[in-house]
């Protein structure tokens, strides 16, 4: 039986390196510049050891779906202060979807949106 396991995640931008400040600046991700095979340039980013691949989209690729809808609808990162979590990024500019809440008990949630309509739940499990 095959074992799969995480590799990345691929994000389109028709700003690759701004994606990837707001990465850093709101997750303090690494931003890890590099050149593909074909000569041109790569923009990654690690989240400690999350590997986030942004590929460049030319100005002809539509904005992204809008909630609800089919196919991949978020990510989600796990912080051990929620509270303290949405204080951070709120004081970097982020922006909310969904305020912190909780879901059940043990589970309290909330929803970033990031460049380019991606969301992020931030979960803090108790």
């Amino acid at each position: 039986m095959t074992t799969y396991t995480y590799d990345h995640i691929h994000l389109r931008s028709q700003n690759p390196m701004e994606t990837a400040q707001y990465f850093n600046k709101m997750f303090d991700a690494k931003i890890v510049e590099s050149v593909q095979s074909d000569g041109q340039p790569r923009i990654d980013i690690d989240l400690n050891g999350l590997m986030i691949f942004i590929a460049k989209a030319d100005e002809s690729v539509p904005a992204g779906l809008r909630d609800p809808h089919l196919g991949l609808d978020h990510f989600g990162f796990r912080v051990e202060n929620l509270a303290q979590a949405a204080e951070e990024l709120k004081a970097k500019g982020a922006e909310f979807a969904t305020e912190p809440f909780e879901l059940r008990p043990g589970l309290k949630i909330a929803f970033v949106r990031a460049p380019g309509d991606v969301r992020i739940e931030l979960l803090e499990r108790s």
